[in-house]
């Protein structure tokens, strides 16, 4: 399979140790990421899978080296080309099944999720699934002060949106908190080694495109939590955040992420 990924310098502090792996995506998480980490050991993450950093190129000092070394942290992949959140993707993922992992748990790194999850999603991806989806909504789920907006938009245009396109009834499609088998991301039917998929329009398409082409798919329920203090751990406004979150949704209805016969 052809893949275009985008340049990234990679730092290996482990040898490959488990069959399945946890990708996080950050960019300057300042003490985020780190507490999360810390997390992370104390659920016994890094003894059911190896975690691997993808990092948009931090300049906070939060994937510090010997830090990542000390919460066992497998690898650091640091982006140095365009791109955004579906460019740091397709560098872990590209990583990930070229070392043979058999399936992915991705997770956002500013420490809102529900880690002790991660075994769920292992488990599932055991089972055959191919694709899981996280959902704060789905009952046994739970939202911790989601922005009224935030919820608004993804209950009632992102969900409908995708679920019309997949044919799947999700109800968290924004949740970034999602698992992958290799047969998915291998798949010459999907193709996400793509440079169209850029900022937040690859988790988009494979959300969708998992059910339509009759991969197994389940969502599970996970809790995500904001803070009380009302400060949303994000880089991006208001304005720029629904930018990016409508557009690949839009490009994704008209068929613009599909492959060209």
């Amino acid at each position: 399979m052809y893949q275009e990924v985008p340049n990234y310098n990679t730092f290996q502090f482990k040898e490959k140790c488990f069959e399945y792996c946890v990708v996080i995506p950050v960019i300057n998480e300042n003490g985020r990421i780190k507490e999360q980490l810390r997390k992370m050991v104390n659920y016994g993450i890094d003894g059911i899978a190896d975690i691997i950093i993808a990092d948009g190129d931090s300049t906070d000092g939060s994937t510090e080296h010997d830090f990542l070394r000390s919460q066992n942290v497998s690898a650091l992949l640091v982006k140095k080309d365009k791109g955004r959140l579906s460019a740091q993707l397709r560098i872990a993922y590209s990583y990930a099944l070229k070392r043979g992992y058999k399936g992915i748990v991705t997770i956002d790194g500013n420490n809102k999720d529900s880690l002790e999850s991660i075994y769920d999603f292992i488990d599932l991806l055991k089972k055959g699934y191919d694709f899981v989806q996280g959902s704060r909504y789905l009952k046994g789920g739970k939202e911790i002060n989601t922005p009224k907006i935030r919820s608004f938009a993804i209950k009632y245009i992102h969900v409908p949106i995708i679920n019309y396109i997949s044919g799947y009834t999700y109800t968290d499609t924004t949740n970034g908190f999602k698992a992958y088998s290799s047969k998915y991301l291998n798949s010459h039917l999907v193709e996400p080694f793509r440079k169209i998929f850029s900022n937040y329009d690859l988790l988009y398409y494979l959300t969708a495109k998992a059910p339509q082409f009759g991969f197994n798919v389940k969502e599970i329920p996970v809790t995500r939590s904001y803070p009380l203090n009302g400060t949303t751990p994000t880089k991006l406004s208001l304005f720029q955040g629904s930018y990016l979150m409508l557009k690949p949704l839009l490009l994704l209805a008209i068929g613009y992420y599909d492959l060209k016969s």
